[in-house]
């Protein structure tokens, strides 16, 4: 059985750990659920929130595990990467930090399932034999990996997040990654803002036009200018497309944690966020699971952008 220390967990039992990796993501989720207009489910939102930002490019499965194994956690690999690719070991005695790996095998065209489970389970396709098959996802099984705080040897300058911190070179690569994201960007002068106390807004093009526009005020505040775009790209993503007011209404937590992500991951200080889950009472686990993948996977989409 998983066993907890200072509110972390491990999975050491082999026999089981299956079934407890997926009991803790599943009962995280319910606690979330039943308690969302709890002040402890908004921290424990962001804890989260701070490991996405640092695994921008993992799923929130894999966050929340690494969030509960080893919280400090900063850059994770398995024992040979960190051996054959960085010339670094793994401390003796430092206990695996266990997350979902994806296996990759030739899957049947039909059933899309590996050789054996096709067999297993009588799949009747034979128009091409399995070595002919192109390979593919065929399920999740658990993989050890290690933080790097878990490791001694070459430093790993490259590693490290490129986060600088230079929020006026950020402004204007988010803005170079607006045809790549599908948005059409524009920083209004202050002067010229007729929105109220909003900083940002989106919303619906002309038909002709059919991208959702993105206007921010512009301000001195670099930073928070950035942190804006980030909130209303995370908008035109996630919710363009919705008409149902309490929806949106939804999503704008979505955004907020969007944004709080990347505004992470690019060195911003982004502390003042608030997360206000209670919008999301009315939710069943099905549905916040949805949400959590939806935040994981748009925040790795505008992080890839700057990366590139």
């Amino acid at each position: 059985m998983a066993t907890s220390d200072h509110s972390t967990v491990s999975f050491d039992n082999s026999d089981t750990r299956r079934e407890e990796m997926h009991s803790t993501i599943e009962q995280w989720i319910d606690d979330l659920v039943e308690s969302v207009d709890d002040a402890q489910a908004s921290d424990e939102f962001q804890k989260w929130l701070d490991v996405q930002s640092r695994f921008h490019d993992y799923s929130h499965r894999n966050t929340h595990l690494i969030k509960v194994q080893c919280p400090e956690a900063t850059k994770v690999a398995g024992y040979n990467t960190w051996r054959n690719d960085f010339e670094r070991h793994v401390q003796e005695g430092e206990q695996a930090i266990w997350i979902w790996a994806p296996i990759i095998t030739k899957r049947c065209p039909e059933c899309e399932n590996s050789p054996s489970y096709h067999e297993n389970i009588g799949c009747e396709y034979d128009e091409t034999p399995p070595d002919e098959w192109s390979k593919g996802l065929v399920g999740f099984k658990p993989a050890p990996v290690f933080d790097i705080s878990q490791t001694d040897g070459e430093p790993l300058p490259n590693l490290e997040t490129a986060a600088t911190g230079d929020a006026g070179n950020l402004v204007s690569q988010l803005t170079d990654a607006a045809d790549e994201l599908g948005v059409t960007v524009r920083i209004v002068p202050e002067d010229d803002w007729v929105h109220g106390t909003a900083r940002g807004i989106c919303q619906r093009l002309s038909l002709i036009d059919v991208q959702p526009l993105v206007e921010v005020k512009d301000r001195a505040n670099e930073a928070d200018l950035a942190r804006t775009l980030v909130h209303e790209y995370a908008h035109a993503l996630l919710h363009f497309d919705i008409d149902d007011d309490t929806e949106r209404a939804k999503r704008e937590v979505e955004a907020e944690a969007v944004a709080y992500i990347v505004g992470r991951y690019c060195g911003l200080d982004t502390s003042g966020s608030a997360f206000y889950l209670a919008t999301w009472e009315s939710d069943d686990a099905d549905v916040i699971r949805e949400r959590l993948g939806r935040i994981s996977r748009t925040s790795t989409e505008i992080i890839a952008l700057l990366e590139g």
